[in-house]
């Protein structure tokens, strides 16, 4: 018995910015991308905000779920891009996906580990007995923060959505088995938005504090857990950078066969990037009820963390 995640859904814009695109556009090559990062192209909205692109994501989660929309009693929504100051982006969700005002809405702003942070806070709702069924999402228009300008940063990033909807199942054998959530806001500056502004990144220290935070809170959460990296069938980790998968995959010794990757085709986007990845890897059968999956993420503040469930 535990919590499951009963439907996955996903939303990406059409417009594909590719890295020969990117060279029209500042001084880059396609060559230099994919080096140091593994990127090839990613998505981008355009007449689309962050809140129709979280709908669109909650939709099709419910619709896989197999479930009715009143059946929804809170929507925890995580982005760093959000559509207003205020009210949260999560609340006009709630309206556009005509669920009940009696399900409470609310953001958390964790940047690219907000849908983890969700995820625990969704599951904690679920075993205290005060929620039955969450929707939980992770949805950013980057591209409306970025430096098109900037190459080191403008390369990096694209938009996207990703929701799942978890229930608390007495007769599943799925179950979140544990989770350990890290926070560094002495490391703010290295990761961050100017206020009313652009991104900003220090690319070699997050580097070197994405590998190294995955990496220990990943065993962390293994040793919570009572298993071993020998016991994870799939690693599902923020898509940030390939150079940085495979940096945590050897930390780990994990074989790369074993660490799901599509940052070569949507770059980073961020709180949506994990959802986005559980559901192709679903869609493409290398993930299966009963897997052990392990889920890590990094992003400013700083956060960190990583998830394991069986699936």
């Amino acid at each position: 018995m535990g919590t499951r995640i009963e439907g996955i859904g996903i939303y990406l814009p059409e417009k594909v910015l590719t890295n020969f695109d990117l060279e029209k556009m500042v001084d880059t090559s396609d060559e230099w991308i994919t080096t140091r990062t593994g990127i090839k192209e990613r998505r981008i909205a355009q007449d689309e905000s962050v809140v129709d692109m979280a709908v669109k994501a909650g939709e099709r989660a419910i619709e896989n779920a197999g479930i009715d929309k009143g059946e929804i009693e809170a929507v925890i929504l995580a982005t760093l891009t959000p559509h207003l100051g205020f009210p949260a982006t999560a609340c006009l969700v709630q309206e556009r996906l005509g669920l009940p005002t009696t399900a409470m809405a609310f953001d958390i702003s964790a940047a690219c580990s907000g849908f983890l942070y969700g995820l625990d806070i969704a599951d904690a709702y679920l075993k205290s007995g005060k929620k039955k069924t969450v929707l939980v999402i992770g949805a950013e228009k980057l591209s409306s923060i970025i430096d098109w300008k900037d190459r080191s940063t403008c390369v990096l990033f694209g938009d996207g959505a990703g929701a799942v909807v978890v229930r608390y199942d007495e007769n599943s054998e799925s179950d979140i088995l544990s989770s350990r959530l890290y926070t560094k806001g002495s490391a703010w500056n290295i990761l961050y938005r100017e206020p009313c502004g652009y991104l900003k990144m220090e690319g070699r220290k997050v580097f070197k504090e994405a590998v190294n935070g995955m990496a220990e809170a990943s065993l962390d959460a293994l040793k919570s857990a009572g298993l071993s990296a020998e016991d994870i069938d799939l690693v599902i980790p923020h898509q940030a950078n390939f150079r940085i998968i495979k940096a945590l995959a050897e930390k780990l010794s994990i074989p790369l066969e074993k660490v799901y990757v599509n940052v070569n085709r949507y770059g980073n986007t961020s709180a949506a990037s994990i959802p986005i990845a559980l559901y192709e890897a679903l869609k493409e059968g290398k993930l299966k009820r009963g897997d052990i999956v392990l889920l890590t993420a990094m992003g400013g503040g700083l956060t960190w963390g990583s998830t394991v469930l069986r699936f």
